[in-house]
């Protein structure tokens, strides 16, 4: 049962760069974020629900909470402003913002291997953002680069604190959304963004809600439970599937220099694994 919990995970968040580009046509990032935010602290209250129980270390949530909506910010900001096949790829450079928040976040010294896959992984972003034209190091779009490339240092900063949470995955899940949804609330409402979405933009925004913050996390949560291995080898497909859903559902075309780049990123990953 772990491995096709595994599979319907990899399969699911291969479909969100594609849910998130759509989205984007009929609303802001933020007013995404405010009806994506709300499908999934429902779908975790829905859970969470017979075991409510407030208590001192759900404070913890309110960091979280805002770390999440920083993330999820500043991610889709970065597909407004880039093809989704290059912000899904520089967004998949965050394992290797792990091993560089680690060092000063947990102390960790990296390992030469580590090094070497981290300068492998880096240079393939650099492939994606300059699309390939490593000789000008002309970026494509360099505010989009730097979203893409700030998601990424916020997803594994997000991570790293996520560690230190010993709270059971639901628990902590439902909190983060309800702080972080409380937050987005606010600032769209002092903005004044708060405008119902046409229904082609509500219907993507539930989407990702419920297949990129919902119950994906779950279904991968059992699949790494059941058999860690199988699960994160199979996570290395994301990026690729999530090139063929773009492809076929945003109507991109794929450069060659996204996937060179990807590959280098991947490669770069396994390496500083490896030798970390």
């Amino acid at each position: 049962m772990s491995k096709k919990h595994a599979v319907l995970a990899v399969l699911l968040w291969s479909t969100v760069a594609s849910a998130f580009k759509l989205s984007l046509r009929y609303m802001t990032p933020l007013q995404l974020l405010f009806y994506a935010s709300l499908t999934s602290l429902i779908v975790f209250g829905i859970i969470y629900f017979r075991e409510f129980s407030p208590r001192k270390e759900n404070l913890r949530s309110a960091y979280l909470g805002l770390l999440v909506v920083l993330y999820y910010t500043v991610l889709f900001s970065a597909y407004g402003r880039l093809p989704a096949q290059e912000a899904q790829a520089l967004n998949y450079t965050w394992p290797l913002m792990l091993v560089l928040l680690s060092i000063p976040l947990l102390g960790k010294r990296p390992g030469r291997g580590a090094v070497f896959g981290l300068l492998i992984g880096f240079l393939g972003a650099l492939v994606v953002a300059t699309r390939g034209n490593l000789t000008s190091l002309n970026l494509s779009n360099p505010v989009g680069v730097a979203l893409g490339i700030g998601s990424a240092v916020i997803w594994a900063a997000y991570w790293l604190l996520n560690l230190r949470d010993k709270r059971p995955l639901i628990e902590k899940m439902f909190w983060n959304f309800l702080f972080g949804f409380a937050y987005v609330s606010v600032i769209l409402t002092l903005l004044g963004g708060l405008v119902v979405p046409p229904l082609v933009g509500a219907i993507g925004a539930i989407y990702v809600g419920l297949f990129e913050m919902g119950i994906t996390y779950i279904f991968w949560y059992k699949a790494v439970e059941g058999d860690i291995g199988f699960a994160s080898n199979l996570a290395y497909l994301v990026p690729f599937l999530s090139l063929l859903f773009i492809f076929t559902v945003v109507g991109e075309s794929i450069a060659p220099a996204t996937v060179g780049g990807l590959v280098l990123i991947v490669i770069g990953i396994v390496i500083g694994k490896a030798g970390n």
